[in-house]
């Protein structure tokens, strides 16, 4: 019997993605290679997950509909503006199965998050690159990103950008979202991080959906919330372009235990991420200056709770640097994956102060040696 086995040409010769966070398969080590929130999740969420599993005999609401009214009202727009994801990650799925075709043109900006190539990989797009450069603080520079946007379909923002961490300012993302409107282009903005930054609400550009028909916002609450294993986040977008996003959306693609959890911590308990971004913003300013005295290259104190740096200067690759801190019980990011050019940066989160003194000391033991 002949079973066919020829895959579509986007999905040859494409790998997985590699993500951090894999320090729970090992004892004893303290992750700093993930961006949540390092105080972990609310002490209520066992309980609302253990109340919210009693209805699992019965399948979820299709609709999503107390969870994106929560979500709807923590940032101004009406629930017909928000999609409800499986985390941010089904928001990522969703946009190019909606919105591209084969052979259209996405530009991003590189470093960035790798489930925006994977994604658009997946569905044939062609892939465009605007390096961050150091010399720039890795930054965007809209004068270059201007200059490239002729003939394409879409662009993709992450703010704060993973891995580097920067933080551009909402005038600057409007002043992007504004040139890309005027030439027919989609704008991926994926604010998953962005919550865990002292002040976001004056960053966020998620409420000025409906003054844009080109604009997609995405959010998640794995990170400010510290939930990685609940598969819980959203899309804020105009409602013709969520008409059009829920096409393509997976059936019951969020579970009750998900919705009820969502609900209840973005209705409740945003008070609990604004604690966690003030003590973030001191611990960022902490790292800074602890890092820079003992020589570690650090560029500049960072916009948002964790840190790229580029180790050459100081003898190390990420490999041997990320292996030599695993020695110490301490895993961070290596960011080879990001790409052969970044084979010498690493990418590691803030904390406590107690957490942070424990990853400087363990630096500065592996600076020693």
């Amino acid at each position: 019997m002949n079973v066919p086995n020829e895959t579509r040409p986007q999905l040859r010769d494409l790998p997985k993605t590699v993500h951090g966070g894999q320090a729970w398969r090992l004892q004893g080590i303290d992750d700093y290679s993930h961006n949540l929130n390092p105080f972990g999740p609310p002490d209520c969420v066992s309980d609302i997950a253990a109340k919210a599993s009693i209805h699992s005999d019965h399948y979820p609401d299709d609709s999503s509909i107390g969870f994106r009214t929560a979500v709807a009202k923590e940032f101004g727009v009406s629930p017909d503006n928000v999609i409800a994801g499986s985390g941010s990650s089904d928001i990522i799925r969703m946009f190019p199965n909606t919105f591209l075709d084969p052979g259209d043109r996405v530009l991003m900006f590189r470093p960035s998050f790798a489930e925006y190539t994977q994604q658009c990989r997946i569905v044939g797009a062609k892939i465009e690159y605007i390096p961050l450069r150091p010399e720039n603080d890795y930054r965007i520079d809209i004068a270059e990103l201007e200059s490239k946007l002729n003939g394409v379909k879409a662009l993709y923002v992450c703010n704060p950008n993973n891995p580097t961490g920067r933080v551009e300012s909402r005038d600057r993302i409007l002043k992007i979202i504004d040139m890309c409107q005027q030439r027919g282009i989609f704008v991926f903005l994926d604010e998953t991080l962005l919550e865990l930054v002292d002040g976001y609400k004056d960053i966020s550009c998620a409420s000025y959906v409906n003054e844009y028909d080109n604009l997609i916002v995405a959010g998640s609450l794995t990170k400010s919330f510290a939930i990685p294993g609940i598969r819980i986040g959203f899309g804020i977008t105009s409602k013709p372009i969520a008409d059009e996003m829920n096409k393509v959306r997976m059936t019951w693609n969020v579970g009750i235990v998900e919705q009820t959890v969502g609900e209840e911590l973005i209705s409740k308990h945003m008070g609990y991420v604004h604690d966690a971004s003030k003590v973030l913003r001191e611990e960022s300013q902490y790292m800074y200056s602890r890092l820079k005295e003992m020589g570690f290259p650090v560029s500049a104190p960072a916009d948002s709770f964790f840190y790229f740096c580029d180790l050459t200067s100081i003898g190390f690759d990420s490999k041997s640097f990320t292996a030599k801190m695993l020695e110490q019980g301490i895993m961070v990011r290596d960011c080879n994956s990001f790409g052969p050019e970044y084979a010498g940066c690493v990418r590691f989160c803030v904390k406590d102060r107690e957490h942070d003194n424990r990853f400087l000391a363990a630096v500065k033991k592996v600076m020693e040696r």
